[in-house]
């Protein structure tokens, strides 16, 4: 299980401030936008991360996977505590809105690059990159670039990538922003498959409630930098209580 326990961080920017009895400006670093994370993620299970823009979902995900570092807290992974772990050691994969695929490199490089950036893979590892493709929908396309290929189908390499890795926590920054409403259910499934046989615990960042309600049972709403509410996500978002959530949805 993937626990966030009193995670804490907060932004900060430079601000001046004038020393009257020196006669000099004095630049110092001043902290906004405070946030405090508490969650649970069982193996298995793909929890569904709603909430406003700059609520502070995208930066919950940059802090699990040690883009950025809390001021304290910690992120437990069966008890075992990973927020020290610099971000090449922990057990994490992400997957963006922006797939990150490598123009030049056809898919089955790319998804390579998942396992060694060096490329020099062994047999073991290249039939688990010939499963993936085919866990994906992409034996046939494995010799094409990525500007070959639609958005749907991009997303699909991001996510073959994420699978080869065989890491226990996945992370997904709003994957099907892109896509249009049959692409997205497709991905979804395709998510919900590989979370359900890899025992991954996923966080799914989405604006759209009808994607959280398709990929997730439980749903954590963020409204400015906490976790203000973790339930079913039908009834988190189809009877909401909190006044916050109720504006959220417009209802």
């Amino acid at each position: 299980m993937l626990e966030v326990k009193n995670l804490r961080f907060s932004y900060k920017h430079p601000i001046k401030n004038t020393d009257e009895k020196l006669g000099a400006d004095k630049t110092k670093l001043a902290s906004t936008s405070s946030m405090h994370f508490n969650l649970k993620v069982h193996q298995g299970e793909i929890l569904s991360i709603i909430g406003a823009s700059g609520s502070g979902k995208t930066t919950l995900l940059n802090l699990i996977a040690g883009f950025i570092s809390a001021e304290s807290g910690q992120i437990l992974l069966d008890g075992s505590d990973i927020s020290q772990l610099p971000v090449s050691k922990r057990p994490v994969t992400t997957v963006f809105q922006a797939h990150n695929l490598f123009p030049h490199l056809d898919v089955f490089t790319n998804i390579a690059i998942g396992i060694k950036p060096s490329l020099k893979l062994s047999q073991e590892e290249k039939k688990r990159i010939k499963e993936a493709l085919n866990s994906v929908g992409l034996s046939e396309l494995s010799s094409r670039l990525p500007g070959q290929l639609s958005g749907g189908q991009q997303q699909r390499v991001a996510l073959a990538r994420a699978l080869v890795r065989e890491q226990r926590i996945l992370l997904l920054d709003e994957p099907l922003a892109a896509l249009g409403p049959a692409m997205r259910e497709d991905i979804i499934l395709l998510i919900k498959k590989m979370v359900a046989e890899k025992n991954m615990a996923a966080l799914f960042v989405s604006h759209q409630p009808s994607d959280a309600l398709k990929a997730s049972d439980r749903c954590a709403f963020i409204y400015k930098g906490e976790v203000l509410e973790t339930g079913n996500c039908n009834e988190l978002l189809k009877r909401p209580k909190q006044l916050q959530i109720k504006k959220y949805l417009g209802a």
